[in-house]
């Protein structure tokens, strides 16, 4: 990609290095020996070391710095979530809308979201309750070694996509339990993202082969595929992201058109 020219966005938070808690943090230990010695109940002393880690937690969370990181793949992501902020304000204000952009945060192992608390294992996502996107970028190791999709632009491929749950719920857009809305509304986001993509190609942030590259990494992360190599069969009842194939039509839809109203996936065949 050619992002020299791209503005990164003011819009991440940089959580990397900052704990969440979920036990006793070193303070809380501290504290909580310090009150059974005291002479405190064991269940009192843990009580009290607690309350300390989430105290701890809390100040933490307010510390986490803002705006574009300066290590490399930081400003990367931060670059990116800029051009997606550029396209879809462009395409919003088409509409006579306005476009509220989201935050990214990045993360490292375990965080904590309106959704409750993420983890790196369940790969990067969207929160509709806090309007914020997270990721370790870990995941984006794995997509390089372990699904085999390596580039820049396969990386931008999965910011856009989570961007494009965003798009989603600014436009009315509602997640549902149902495997098979699930479905609809993931590769509507791949759709969003492709519509990106066509922007950003008119920018002249694509190099060749980037859309190479994104295609590999739609392919890697389809259900079939990624239960194939799981557990050796395929079980489409259960898919909640679609197909490699599906993934791959939807984005090269928006890809191709750069029309979010070619992205309706809530009815018809997928």
């Amino acid at each position: 990609m050619q992002l020299d020219d791209q503005e990164a966005s003011s819009n991440v938070e940089d959580r990397r290095g900052i704990g969440v808690g979920g036990g006793l943090g070193i303070g809380g230990i501290v504290v909580a020996a310090i009150a059974y010695f005291m002479g405190f109940d064991p269940g009192a002393a843990i009580q009290v070391g607690q309350q300390v880690s989430q105290m701890s937690d809390r100040s933490s969370a307010t510390e986490a710095p803002k705006g574009a990181p300066a290590d490399e793949q930081g400003r990367f992501v931060a670059k990116v979530l800029g051009s997606t902020e550029t396209v879809w304000t462009k395409i919003f204000q088409q509409s006579n809308a306005q476009y509220r952009a989201p935050t990214l945060v990045l993360y490292d192992g375990q965080v904590r979201s309106s959704c409750g608390r993420g983890q790196a294992a369940m790969g990067p996502f969207y929160c509709p309750g806090d309007e914020k996107l997270y990721i370790d970028l870990s995941f984006f190791r794995d997509l390089q070694t372990r699904f085999k999709a390596p580039g820049d632009f396969a990386q931008a491929y999965v910011i856009a996509h989570e961007v494009g749950h965003h798009v989603q719920k600014l436009t009315g857009g509602t997640r549902s339990d149902s495997n098979q809305a699930s479905v609809r509304m993931e590769l509507q986001a791949d759709c969003y993202a492709g519509v990106w993509g066509h922007f950003a190609g008119a920018m002249k942030q694509l190099d060749p082969g980037d859309v190479a590259e994104a295609l590999a990494a739609a392919t890697a992360i389809g259900d079939d595929r990624l239960q194939q190599q799981a557990q050796g069969r395929v079980v489409p009842e259960s898919f909640t992201h679609g197909t490699s194939a599906q993934r791959v039509r939807w984005f090269k839809r928006g890809l191709d058109s750069g029309r979010p109203k070619d992205c309706n996936t809530a009815t018809g065949s997928l």
